[in-house]
């Protein structure tokens, strides 16, 4: 019965992780960039009983093995880099991708993370930064005198200049995106920001707009990918998953309750 009893535990383990999976999901339901996560199962080792290609006592016919599971185990948060919904803002430094690709951000350690969320804004430097102020790579300045920025969706930034009639327009730089062979691969980091594994593959460098990146939409904001109605149907599924478990180790408990009152 102890082995009834360890196999209900990784039962319940994990649909408890599941249920972790499923809150931080929800709890990022209105995070710009989020991207969902799904978990993965897998079974784990069989004792086998008897095995395959064993005869029966008069010798007659080979017989199917006999295996017994010993439950099942989380071995995988896949991240789904589906589109989520692009909603106008009116700001003109959030920037959306519509496609593949990631903006590159510069971290406090000089390592380049990477990022869907373009809500920017700009220092008192006039750099175009993240909200926890991460420099946007390549760096762009937008200069004092500068009245708003228009961002083309090929990634060219141009400040319109308050001097002039009409206003001048000058191009202080352009914004490139960079697309993954494996974006599942990359490691979520926190602060909306991911970083490139083995897994992942190298960054490639594009413009927006060519060789299957996606375009930039200005004033606009990708919203988080979480379905609330998947969600709550899978918050369901792992609840009954997990009372179906408990009650395989009341069982148990009820059949070793048994043999040890055999005596009386």
């Amino acid at each position: 019965m102890d082995k009834t009893l360890t196999t209900a535990a990784t039962g319940l383990s994990a649909q408890q992780r599941f249920v972790e999976v499923i809150a931080n999901n929800l709890a990022n339901v209105n995070t710009t960039g989020y991207k969902k996560v799904r978990p993965e199962f897998q079974d784990l080792l069989y004792e086998t009983v008897r095995p395959m290609g064993a005869t029966t006592a008069a010798g007659v016919e080979p017989l199917p093995d006999v295996q017994i599971g010993s439950g099942t185990e989380l071995v995988a948060t896949t991240r789904q880099f589906a589109q989520g919904t692009i909603t106008e803002t009116g700001n003109m430094l959030d920037i959306a991708i519509n496609g593949e690709g990631f903006f590159q951000v510069l971290r406090p350690d000089n390592s380049i993370a990477y990022t869907r969320d373009g809500s920017f804004t700009v220092n008192r430097n006039g750099d175009i930064v993240t909200s926890q102020g991460y420099f946007l790579e390549p760096r762009i300045t937008v200069p004092d005198n500068a009245t708003s920025v228009r961002i083309s969706r090929d990634g060219i930034v141009t400040a319109v200049l308050e001097s002039g009639n009409p206003p001048d327009e000058q191009e202080i730089g352009r914004i490139t995106i960079v697309r993954f062979v494996n974006p599942a691969g990359l490691r979520s980091i926190g602060d909306n920001l991911f970083v490139a594994t083995v897994a992942s593959g190298v960054p490639i460098e594009e413009q927006p707009g060519t060789n299957n990146a996606g375009e930039l939409i200005q004033g606009h904001l990708e919203s988080s990918n979480v379905d609330l109605v998947q969600e709550m149907v899978n918050m369901i599924i792992a609840q009954r998953a997990y009372e179906i478990n408990s009650k395989s180790v009341q069982t148990a408990d009820s059949i070793l309750g048994t043999a040890v009152n055999l005596k009386r």
